[in-house]
């Protein structure tokens, strides 16, 4: 079915049928007794209450996509989603997931893919193996993690996201640029940022409600370095192989104010740090422009300490992507 009008845009009195993310839902009781859902369901526009009081459907788990029929009333002049059905959605249901959350413009399975088919291409077995066995000790999340919580790819699969574009950029790097070790870079790209599944605590949808105390404590880059450590003297990595995998993980933030106590050191190393700010610039610059009108300019983005300026005539190639 068509999308129905965003969250953000509806108005008191009009009346909803489309699709809802969960992002939070519990049964509770009310001062008569009765019982009724009290939930927290989102688009990619906003988040807003909702209420439930049939007193019979279970919570839906937080993630889940629900197709949803109710009208928006308001509350202590905040809107409220009076819901009269809902249900999971199903594979036959026609609903566009970018529509409900931030994700990445292609599938988990795809980018997945492009990350496999690369290490497939490594001609050393002991990187090889390395990267391999890293990447699949992530697991399930990394389907769906995010790489930030509100910055750069802070979106669902957002770290495939990451990495299968600097992959891209890093196989163009070493075709300018012959003398460096292709499949060394290629590694620190895939495993550069891979803890920070275990950095943040990130739900289904991608949407980060916390950093872990692993993160906050010792970070992406040091438990990068420590996990990395530890699977090659498993694996029998030779140990300069090992010692400038761990540098790359380690150094590829440059500076020690954001978290890298070494520079880069060698090529491969200052080329992953380039792509990496790069592809986080790239992403946020893009994001920012889309609210901007052409010929005008975005509002201050802290993060790259300056405002941003949409042109006004955009060439015909660029308008057919």
């Amino acid at each position: 079915m068509k999308q129905q009008p965003q969250l953000a845009a509806m108005i008191k009195g009009q009346v909803f049928d489309g699709f809802l993310l969960t992002r939070s839902a519990a049964q509770k009781t009310s001062s008569n007794g009765s019982k009724y859902l009290d939930m927290t369901l989102c688009d990619i526009s906003t988040e807003v209450n909702a209420k439930m009081w049939d007193g019979l459907t279970p919570p839906p788990a937080v993630a889940t996509v629900l197709r949803v029929r109710g009208m928006m009333l308001e509350y202590n002049g905040r809107p409220q989603l009076r819901v009269d059905k809902m249900r999971p959605a199903t594979e036959a249901d026609d609903y566009d997931m970018q529509q409900l959350a931030p994700c990445a413009p292609d599938s988990p399975e795809q980018m997945r893919g492009e990350i496999d088919a690369r290490i497939a291409q490594m001609a050393d077995p002991q990187l090889q193996a390395l990267v391999q066995r890293r990447l699949e000790a992530c697991g399930e999340k990394l389907r769906y993690y995010p790489a930030a919580s509100k910055l750069h790819h802070a979106e669902r699969s957002g770290l495939l996201h990451h990495t299968s574009t600097m992959l891209r950029m890093a196989a163009h790097v070493c075709e300018v640029y012959p003398q460096l070790d292709a499949d060394l870079l290629a590694a620190g790209v895939i495993l550069h940022d891979l803890c920070k599944i275990d950095e943040m605590a990130s739900d289904e949808i991608g949407m980060v409600s916390d950093y872990t105390a692993e993160g906050l404590l010792i970070g992406h880059l040091v438990a990068g370095v420590a996990e990395i450590d530890r699977l090659g003297k498993e694996l029998g990595v030779k140990q300069e192989l090992l010692m400038m995998v761990e540098h790359m993980i380690l150094s590829h933030h440059d500076l020690p104010e954001y978290g890298s106590p070494k520079p880069p050191m060698f090529p491969e190393a200052e080329v992953l740090h380039v792509l990496d700010l790069l592809d986080a610039r790239m992403f946020e610059m893009t994001r920012a422009l889309k609210n901007a009108q052409p010929g005008g300019f975005t509002e201050r983005i802290w993060s790259l300490e300056r405002r941003l300026y949409r042109r006004k005539e955009v060439p015909a190639r660029e308008n057919q992507e």
